[in-house]
């Protein structure tokens, strides 16, 4: 493996993040510390608790899920994108690196970029409300997964994108609303049963669920079914990068 290459390429895209650090920070820190003032504190009031855990604590795990999932497909998508903009994708392309090695370096910075914010999010968290994690090992289990798999899903919407607005296409009209209604912000439970059958398609749910658990022990849905899950998601995204790069789809063509 050529790991000069990779780590040319992961230090690369980790300096273009620390470049703009403070606006790569304050923005999901803000957004996060509103959803706490409007949900943690003004709704929590009048929700109580949720399986034993008062509300503001339960919607934690969540808001770090959509975090996370909003920088991961962000920081991959974009990372790949520019180069393709650029034209230097062929300098990559003709340097004695494999595609598995490109997709390291950049999927590997896109995820190491959400962990970071994720990490930062449940230290903002503290400040607006008291929460537990009882399975720690799982928590970076999903934080890592969840971290690794959206961003190879960013990476192959970089790919596809023929300009930026395309890149928060699926961002903001799949991404978002997914996460929204994959149980970040409540439990399946609180729904009428026929909704409760529909969103078990939703993917998201199952990365909710079960970084919830690693939390507090309650989850929607069981505990190695999110894991699976989640493995299913990332090997169908390894899958997809695999056939874009043997076909050379939106990039030497």
């Amino acid at each position: 493996m050529n790991l000069l290459g990779v780590k040319a390429i992961y230090n690369f895209e980790m300096k273009r993040f620390f470049r703009t650090l403070f606006q790569s920070i304050a923005s999901p820190v803000i957004s996060t510390s509103l959803y706490f003032i409007v949900f943690g504190s003004a709704i929590a009031s009048r929700m109580g608790e949720i399986d034993g855990v008062s509300y503001g604590a339960f919607i934690v795990p969540g808001l770090v899920m959509l975090s996370i999932l909003t920088e991961s497909v962000s920081n991959g998508s974009f990372g790949i994108y520019m180069p393709r903009f650029s034209g230097t994708i062929y300098e990559i392309l003709s340097a004695p690196i494999s595609s598995f090695e490109i997709v390291l370096g950049y999927v590997g910075a896109a995820a190491t970029k959400s962990v970071a914010i994720g990490s930062i999010i449940l230290i903002t968290a503290r400040v607006f409300v008291e929460y537990r994690i009882e399975h720690p090992i799982w928590m970076l289990i999903f934080l890592f997964l969840t971290s690794i798999t959206f961003s190879l899903m960013g990476f192959i919407i970089g790919l596809w994108a023929d300009g930026f607005e395309k890149l928060q296409v699926v961002p903001l009209l799949i991404i978002t609303p997914l996460t929204f209604l994959g149980g970040s912000f409540y439990s399946i439970e609180m729904l009428p049963p026929l909704w409760q059958k529909v969103t078990l398609f939703n993917p998201v749910l199952y990365l909710v669920s079960g970084f919830r658990w690693s939390f507090y022990g309650i989850s929607d849905v069981n505990i190695f079914t999110s894991l699976i899950m989640t493995l299913v998601f990332l090997f169908l995204g390894l899958v997809i990068v695999a056939l874009i790069f043997k076909t050379g789809y939106k990039i030497r063509q």
